[in-house]
């Protein structure tokens, strides 16, 4: 049996042939621009500044908008994390009172767009998703005739939703941890070192890494056995793009209504709260926890930081399009909150240059 790679996992495209090249020679060449979940309402007792941020960390970006305001950073809200190696605009809130400091937050790689109040703190996931225009430089010389086979059939049957590599750490070490914690096994060192996981966000974020790292074993076996795009009996499924989930019980209707796009399957977060799939969806579910060693047991006993979820098994790019520029392939296309541009970057590129950082 093919042994399936969590960080590396199958392609959709796999058969066609790739462009190669390498992404962020300069901040510029990766542009990433957050769409809002709701525009701000005019009143309130927070503001929420557009900004746009070149070649700057999150973690970093935000500290530096709680110094720059001199504000605490739990007074800093965003919608989610943009990447270092970029030109990102997004949406953060502050509280109104700091009003008169806001040009203090002008330069060394932040400028503030636009001001507007609203009623209450930005939160993580209070967005639609983010759009990207990605520059490819260096591409192959028979891109301009691979290029096109490619962003058709990822037109037409849309991408893996894979978690992107990065998830999982430098080597997969936040994965790793987080499977030794499922399994009450002692924390492996990185590099070395021994890990403490007395923090409650490293545990959250390495319990969340395997778990990711699952639903990649799980969509890639998929794949394989070429269920990506069919509707197994008992699978969870999702409106597209927006809605509730229900489970697949009429087959053939269910297939129609995913072929039109009504609807999508979707795959496992593993978890104590998690939606659970049936009958021949749901033994598929449990082979994957099998061949990582785990039971549907692990997952207690850790609170809320791993109840589970579900996750669309696939994410359509209608806006994907392609434009060649003197220096190189520009890609511009939109993804939902939480799916990962390297992702549709491997599609195209089949190299390792195209996992080098990631927004969601």
């Amino acid at each position: 049996m093919m042994r399936l790679d969590y960080s590396a996992p199958p392609l959709m495209t796999a058969g066609l042939p790739g462009i190669g090249g390498r992404i962020k020679a300069q901040p510029e060449d990766f542009e990433v621009e957050e769409v809002p979940a709701y525009e701000p309402s005019g009143s309130g007792d927070f503001l929420y500044l557009w900004i746009e941020k070149r070649s700057m960390g999150a973690e970093y970006f935000m500290r530096q908008i709680a110094h720059r305001l001199e504000i605490a950073p739990g007074d800093v809200g965003a919608a989610g994390l943009k990447d270092r190696h970029a030109v990102t605009r997004q949406m953060v809130s502050v509280p109104v009172s700091v009003e008169s400091r806001l040009p203090q937050l002008e330069g060394e790689g932040i400028r503030v767009l636009r001001v507007s109040l609203h009623s209450n703190k930005l939160r993580p996931g209070h967005l639609r998703g983010n759009r990207f225009r990605i520059l490819i430089c260096d591409v192959d010389s028979a891109a301009p005739d691979r290029i096109q086979p490619i962003l058709a059939q990822l037109r037409s049957d849309g991408l893996l939703n894979y978690y992107g590599q990065q998830r999982f750490g430098k080597d997969e070490e936040t994965a790793r941890i987080g499977f030794a914690l499922f399994r009450r096994e002692p924390t492996p060192a990185v590099g070395n070192r021994s890990v403490q996981m007395r923090s409650g966000f490293l545990r959250k974020l390495a319990l969340s890494a395997a778990q990711a790292a699952l639903f990649n074993l799980y969509l890639a076996k998929r794949l394989t056995e070429n269920l990506a795009r069919r509707v197994v009996r008992g699978d969870v499924m999702a409106k597209w793009p927006l809605g509730g989930i229900f489970l697949a019980e009429e087959v053939a209707r269910e297939q129609e209504r995913f072929d039109r796009r009504e609807t999508v399957h979707t795959g496992p977060i593993f978890g104590r709260k998690m939606f659970a799939a049936v009958a021949e969806a749901a033994v598929r579910e449990a082979s994957v926890l099998h061949d990582a060693g785990l039971t549907p047991e692990v997952f207690q006993g850790f609170g809320k930081l791993a109840q589970g979820t579900r996750r669309h098994n696939l994410v359509y790019l209608d806006d994907l399009s392609a434009i060649f520029e003197p220096d190189g392939l520009r890609l511009s296309f939109f993804l939902p909150a939480g799916s990962y541009a390297t992702v549709v970057l491997q599609e195209i590129m089949k190299s390792a240059a195209a996992s080098a950082g990631d927004e969601r």
